[in-house]
């Protein structure tokens, strides 16, 4: 085996070790269908939306009365939901991935979140609009 070789192997063993571990955290994290986030929020369950998408995909469409901090400022802007630590925290993007890692971070920092699963575009084909 050439050193060529191995080092292939372990580059293909990382990437799946990477891959397993997403899997793992996104299974981790409560996955709400459009309607459940609809009755969550209309229902008094104290639940808050979350838009972590650009201003650019925001501007387009959005969730009404979501909040807004894109997934990129997350970090430097988590103490703004602070307010919100009694309450769940359902993260949405556009189609379901940016926002498990959204509610992944929120997680970290000991804020109760969730995903609704398959984004704006899920919440639209289930949701039409009024």
């Amino acid at each position: 085996m050439t050193v060529t070789q191995i080092s292939l192997y372990v580059l293909l063993g990382l990437v799946l070790v990477f891959y397993i571990r997403r899997i793992l955290l996104t299974r981790s994290v409560r996955q709400y269908t459009p309607d459940e986030v609809a009755a969550r929020v209309k229902g008094g369950t104290n639940a808050v939306l979350l838009d972590v998408r650009t201003p650019a995909e925001r501007s387009a469409q959005h969730i009404k009365g979501s909040l807004h901090i894109p997934l990129q400022e997350l970090r430097e802007r988590i103490h703004e939901l602070a307010a919100y630590k009694d309450r769940e925290i359902i993260c949405y993007c556009q189609s379901g991935n940016r926002s498990v890692t959204a509610a992944l971070a929120l997680r970290k920092q000991g804020l109760n979140s969730a995903n609704l699963r398959g984004g704006i575009v899920e919440w639209n084909l289930s949701r039409p609009r009024r």
